[in-house]
């Protein structure tokens, strides 16, 4: 019953024969255009699955203000020209009500223009700061901001003592945007960078670009910036060079399925992510000790595969949107803007969110743990 679908398809978990909704009234909507093939698929896979089983769990329970739940799901394989072509069937041939998706900033940002006109709630699942900033009425996001990652990763490492770095980025959206905010960032906090490489993701050796990292005079640590396998060749290149500098990744590659890639190149190297990838060591007393918990379990037990932070990006999504529906007493596109705007104190998976008119995305740079692995595992920086 939760079928990977295919593009276009409708996914109507909770049928007739199989659910109590009550069908006296027509479904709510809710759209999704994610990366679930193609070079983020580790991204989007996540996410759809997780859709899928909350609107499966949502609909055994009874369905959204008693009605049945519908995902109508399109893949752009990471395509931002598809992206834009399908949020644009979603609204105007789908009737969605809604829309969770954009599993990249380039997808992300194609479909903005179109919901915006549209007047649609959209919640991206996307992290470059730009999605949300400034804000767009319409539109919200649940990653935490690659400023903010900027931010955490810059502030362990000033706390260890590391003040000249040197930074590495992709190209692409994602890469851009990380490399533009962590310049900024550290200026801002007195940190220097007297290192600034760059790579082509599709790149398959990066090992000339890190060469002229370490060779470079007083250089301390070194940050990656990049989503997708550029990451994982920068990480064994950098293994391969032998540099035994302190190495960080941005949160772009917090999954296991970045450890698999690196292998035994990852030891050492640290990043900011949610409380996740940890969550079996996280005390009872954490605030999120429940829901990470109790998604990994939910997450894991139906798909017999490890939880991703991107994944917690969708559940996190979903359940903003069913509270603000709620709310909202309606799925009129308006009320349902104003309700998420209102959410205040949400606890998570990614965080604890505040959305306001002025925030719509809602956490704080705390709001990541800094991880590092150690035997092949991510293990939480006390």
């Amino acid at each position: 019953m939760l079928k990977n679908l295919a593009v276009g398809a409708v996914a109507a978990l909770g049928l007739a024969s199989l659910s109590p909704v009550a069908k006296a009234e027509d479904p709510i909507r809710i759209g999704s255009f994610l990366s679930v093939t193609g070079p983020a698929a580790f991204l989007g896979d996540p996410e759809l699955k997780t859709l899928e089983l909350y609107v499966h769990q949502l609909n055994e329970n009874g369905g959204l203000l008693g009605r049945e739940v519908q995902l109508v799901h399109y893949d752009d394989s990471g395509d931002a020209s598809k992206a834009r072509t399908f949020v644009t069937r979603l609204l105007r041939q789908d009737k969605v009500d809604l829309i969770i998706g954009g599993s990249t900033t380039g997808a992300t940002m194609a479909a903005v223009p179109v919901i915006e006109q549209a007047r649609v709630p959209f919640i991206s699942l996307a992290g470059a700061e730009t999605i949300s900033t400034p804000v767009k009425k319409w539109v919200f996001k649940m990653p935490q901001s690659d400023r903010q990652a900027a931010r955490r990763v810059l502030t362990d490492m000033k706390e260890r003592g590391l003040t000249r770095i040197g930074l590495i980025s992709g190209t692409g959206g994602f890469g851009a945007s990380g490399r533009n905010v962590t310049l900024e960032e550290a200026k801002a906090m007195g940190i220097e960078v007297v290192a600034d490489e760059t790579y082509n993701p599709k790149d398959t050796d990066v090992t000339a670009q890190l060469t002229r990292i370490r060779n470079t005079d007083g250089v301390q640590a070194v940050l990656n910036f990049d989503f997708g396998q550029g990451p994982a060749i920068v990480t064994k290149n950098y293994k391969q060079l032998g540099i035994e500098l302190p190495f960080y990744q941005s949160h772009g590659v917090a999954s296991d399925s970045f450890l698999k890639l690196a292998g035994d190149a990852a030891k050492g190297l640290r990043l900011p992510a949610t409380a996740l990838l940890v969550a079996d060591t996280i005390p009872d007393s954490d605030p999120q000790h429940g829901v990470v918990t109790g998604y990994k379990k939910a997450y894991e037990d139906r798909y017999n595969s490890s939880v991703s932070t991107f994944g917690g990006y969708a559940y996190d999504g979903f359940q903003l949107a069913v509270q603000a529906i709620k709310q909202a007493g309606s799925t009129d596109p308006a009320k349902v803007r104003d309700a998420l705007e209102s959410i205040q104190g949400y606890v998570g998976v990614t965080g604890t969110y505040n959305l306001s008119a002025k925030d719509h995305m809602g956490l704080s740079y705390d709001s990541f743990r800094i991880l590092e692995v150690k035997d092949g595992h991510w293990t939480l920086v006390e």
